[in-house]
This record gives structure tokens, sequence and C-alpha cells, in this order.
């Protein structure tokens, strides 16, 4: 349940995350952690308790980026730079508050300023009247901004009169983010979702007929070997339905300090290897039909990078890039698969790079990584970027 608090403006703040494609987006945190927070998969919000920021807090925020932009533009050479020794006296005169605000304002101008993100997991749970104020507000402080985006769980989204979408569209919110992970009941059961599959559409097409851009995200992995096809089938039935402007690929990692992790060492729950993790891609992208949407793979945890592109027309060309893969003998899946963890490799492209191949080979012997232990070194690595 959304808590309201009585509470004292301790200065700017951020959230702990944002998706990969606002990186350079400036971040204003409108709540706190997560309203639901349930969900076995997720490692970011633990045991934090969710809160809605008061709209006058947020709003000093804002007036503080606001300040620090225009302090920054007055200093600012002909080219439209400014000299770290100027940022530093600008730093030391700061409060002890506006740090992290002068911080954020410098990564957001480094980055042109076209964006900002709405945090943390769940902003379009504070009431519509106040989210309007907020974003009425940003427009008015940043009326170059071209998008305005935010996280949003399916269930809050469903229950929005659409009425109150269309206002908050109107007032700036371009763009939200929806984490589908899974079109399957059983699936989204399993990892205590909280949402059905209908009201996953539901909520997608709200938001779609709102005029808003929708990104949907989907966790290959997360049906385990059990229901791995369940998951790639029905995951791509509900996007058929939705027709999203943008479907991101996230695959399913088991950091030790989520409850899903607990069942996979009780073995409640086996892990999809790569191999049918790549086949689980493959049979998701075989039943896409009929939609529009834009493949995303911009995740340090996908194995396929270059998995991207515009439905119909770029549908092949996607089946193929993981075709190739499973048809690779077992020596050179591992290469790959170790390449991709590591870092060394983004594609599968990159086999053909000597240079890239020796290095590769050279850990895997230096590691004693073979065929047979790939999959549980593969776990390792990729708990790193969790």
């Amino acid at each position: 349940m959304a808590k309201k608090t009585l509470e004292i403006y301790q200065g700017f703040e951020q959230g702990p995350i944002r998706p990969p494609s606002e990186a350079y987006s400036l971040l204003i945190r409108i709540t706190r952690n997560c309203p639901w927070n349930h969900c076995t998969f997720c490692p970011v919000y633990n045991n934090e308790a969710f809160t809605i920021r008061p709209v006058e807090h947020v709003i000093k925020d804002i007036d503080m980026i606001h300040k620090f932009v225009d302090v920054l533009r007055r200093n600012a050479d002909s080219s439209g730079q400014v000299d770290r020794s100027k940022i530093d006296k600008i730093a030391d005169r700061s409060q002890p508050g506006e740090v992290q605000a002068l911080n954020a304002t410098l990564h957001w101008a480094a980055a042109g300023m076209s964006s900002i993100f709405l945090q943390d997991a769940n902003s379009l749970i504070m009431k519509p009247v106040e989210l309007v104020e907020i974003l009425t507000h940003l427009k008015k402080c940043f009326p170059w901004v071209d998008r305005i985006t935010s996280y949003a769980r399916s269930h809050t989204i469903a229950r929005i009169k659409d009425e109150d979408l269309i206002k908050i569209k109107e007032a700036g919110l371009t763009r939200i983010h929806m984490g589908l992970e899974s079109g399957s009941d059983e699936v989204l059961k399993m990892v205590k979702k909280g949402v059905t599959k209908e009201v996953q559409i539901k909520a997608g097409k709200k938001a779609k007929k709102a005029g808003m851009e929708l990104s949907e995200y989907v966790m290959p992995g997360l049906g385990g070997k059990k229901l791995s096809k369940i998951h790639a089938i029905e995951t791509a039935d509900a996007l058929n339905n939705i027709n999203p402007d943008f479907i991101r690929l996230r695959t399913l990692a088991l950091p030790s300090n989520i409850e899903l992790y607990k069942d996979y060492k009780e073995g409640n729950f086996e892990k999809c290897t790569d191999l049918m993790m790549a086949e689980e891609v493959l049979l998701f992208l075989e039943h896409l039909d009929g939609i529009t949407s834009t493949i995303k793979s911009d995740h340090i945890l996908n194995l396929f990078e270059e998995v991207e592109g515009v439905l119909p027309g770029d549908k092949d060309k996607m089946i193929s890039i993981v075709k190739t893969f499973l048809s690779m003998e077992p020596d050179r899946q591992m290469i790959y698969q170790v390449g991709r963890r590591m870092g060394i490799m983004s594609r599968l492209n990159d086999m053909n790079n000597t240079h890239l191949l020796e290095e590769v080979q050279r850990a895997c012997l230096q590691y004693g990584i073979t065929p047979d232990n790939v999959d549980e070194t593969i776990d390792q690595l990729m708990t790193r970027f969790l």
C-alpha cells in the first residue's frame, strides 16, 4: 500500500535504478522503492518501505536542478563548455544537500539534457493530479526536453481512468516502461508478480490508447526448465495483443539476495542453461506475429546483443542469429558464451575476430572452462552485473 509520510526535506534525492535506455536522462525521484516488492526475481528493493514523496519536495528537487542548469549556462564558454575550476567553485558554494543535484545536473548537461526519467519502481501510483503537477513543473523549467518517462506496474495502469492517463500524457509523460516479464499466468504466479496475463494486456493497451510510448520488458529464463516453452509462447501472445513500441529483453540471473535463488538452491527451480534460453528466445521470436514493435537487447545479461530490429521486417534476421548460435559445435558455443559474459565479445560476428577468439580461448584455459562446466561459470559471471 502506498504510504505518505510527514517529513522534512532532506535535499535532492535519486533512487537506485533506471532502465539502460535512460542512462543519459535526468533522474527525478517522486516515489521511493516498490509498492509491491514481492517478485522473487528482483534484487533491488528488498524490504525497503514504499513511500510517495511530497509534491513540494519533488518541486524543490526540480528547482534545484533548474538553478544549476542556469548557473552552468552562465559560466559556459562560447562552445558551451564549463571550466573545471568554475565547477569546483560552484560546488564549494553549494549547500550539503545540493551537491548531489549539482552532480546530476553535470551528468545531464554532458548528455544533452533531452530526457527525464521519474523514479522509482511505480511512479504512476501517485494521484494523477499530483503527477500532473510535477510534470507541468518539469515542462515549465525544462521546455526543451523531448522525453519524460517512468516505470509503472501494469496492475496500477489497469486501474487508472483513461481520462487521467490522457491528462498525464498531455502534461508531458511520453513513455512508460512496464515489466511484463512473462505472459504465462503459471510463471507469473510462480514468481509472485502479482498480476495476470489479462491485466498485463489491459494495461498495455490502456497506455497505448493514451498516446504514450510503451516499453515492455521480457525476461528469458524466468520460467526455468519446466515452464520455458509456455513462458516463450504465452509471452509472445501477450505482446501480440498489446503491440508495444518496444520489447526489451532482460535475461534472468540469480544473485544470492533474491527469493528465486533460494528456490534454485533448494531444487524447487531449475535454471535454464544458456543453450536452453537461446532455444526459448528462438521460440519467442517465432511466435511474435502481427505487430510492429521494435525489439531491443540492450542489457549486458543478454547473450545476443544483436537480436534487435523492427517487426515484422527484421524477424527473420533476428531468428537467424539465434539459429546460428544453436548450430555451432559445443566448443564454439562455449567460446562465445564466455567471450560475451566476460565482455570480450558483444555479437556472434566477433567469433570471426582472431584476436578476440584467442583471448577467450586463453581465458578458458586459464580458468579451466569446458563445455561441461561453462554454465556454472556463466552463472558466476552474470551475477557481477546485478
